[in-house]
């Protein structure tokens, strides 16, 4: 008896080791791929050419398919043992999703459109809603289903902007334009900055309606606040971030090749090239088995506080960014 329970006990082990080994290699984040080199090989494959706007499609659609074929797929909506046990890559998923989500509605009402009056690309305008669907969504549709039509539509759209013929599809550079990305990538980075460092806690001001003295809002907030991230959503944010920084370091590198001639004159070159730089800071290798939370200046470290570093930097650079491109 004692020998059978002895059985099952190995096997129950070495099932759980064999799902810890299938979770470590399904948690390895993808590399950073080359975004231009990446355009120039879909282009090759489908005997088209690298046009105004090639590079940055295809950035996206390369971003959103790594979501679905990475070592593991697309784990946020999964039922099944290992990764519905697995927190890392999901919040890794949902931080790239947010980013390539922003990226597809500029390109909708804005990259693909000359002018508010214009009308939108029939392509983007059902790519777009098809990335809106809950990241956790696994009965019918599911998000991986829903991703992948929005990915064809996205490969659709990028066709008929290659093809010279089609006068009705297009990809505007332009300054405006670029702005109005660089706003969203703004929030999305002022957010994620905010939740790292509120990992040890801190009391705010409520600057809410700051600069504005008649300004009111829908319901009493205290002048004052506690703000601090659950300790079991700490690492969960940490990987949000890591996840929004890969796919944003892609959109980055497309956009100072598609938009080459409009940082030019705005000499704002070189603060795409700052914000890059520190942005691949954010995907240094983490050596630590967990994330630690250290406490300020404490004896252990506290990596939300390191890339809420980071990422801040990288925001200062972008309202600086969108500043020159203000400028006429």
């Amino acid at each position: 008896m004692s020998q059978h329970k002895g059985k099952i006990a190995a096997a129950i082990a070495a099932v759980l080791l064999l799902f810890y080994l299938i979770a470590v290699y399904w948690s390895i984040e993808p590399d950073r791929f080359d975004v231009l080199e990446n355009a120039k090989q879909q282009a090759a494959e489908r005997n088209e050419q690298v046009v105004t706007g090639y590079v940055t499609t295809s950035a996206l659609i390369t971003v959103t398919q790594t979501l679905l074929d990475k070592p593991g797929g697309y784990l946020s909506n999964d039922m099944m043992p290992p990764s519905v046990m697995m927190d890392n890559m999901p919040a890794w998923e949902y931080g790239a999703l947010e980013m390539a989500r922003d990226m597809a509605l500029s390109m909708r009402k804005d990259f693909s459109r000359s002018q508010s009056q214009s009308t939108e690309h029939p392509s983007l305008k059902k790519a777009q809603p098809q990335f809106n669907i809950s990241n956790t969504a696994w009965m019918w549709p599911s998000a991986e289903g829903e991703y992948q039509k929005g990915i064809e539509l996205l490969i659709e759209y990028r066709s008929h902007i290659a093809d010279s013929g089609d006068r009705q599809s297009q990809f505007y550079a332009r300054a405006d334009n670029l702005r109005a990305w660089v706003k969203e990538a703004e929030k999305r980075l002022g957010s994620l900055s905010q939740r790292l460092s509120a990992s040890v806690g801190q009391e705010r001001l409520n600057t809410d309606l700051a600069g504005d003295r008649e300004a009111h809002q829908a319901t009493y907030a205290p002048h004052e606040q506690i703000v601090r991230t659950s300790w079991w959503e700490i690492d969960d944010v940490f990987y949000e971030a890591r996840g929004a920084t890969w796919a944003l370091l892609h959109f980055l590198d497309a956009i100072e090749h598609d938009f080459a001639d409009v940082l030019e004159k705005k000499n704002a070159k070189v603060s795409v090239q700052q914000i890059i730089r520190e942005l691949e800071a954010t995907q240094e290798p983490v050596w630590s088995p967990m994330v630690l939370n250290g406490n300020g200046f404490g004896f252990v470290a506290n990596h939300s506080l390191v890339m809420a570093n980071y990422i801040s930097r990288a925001n200062a650079a972008l309202i600086e960014l969108s500043e020159l491109l203000a400028q006429g």
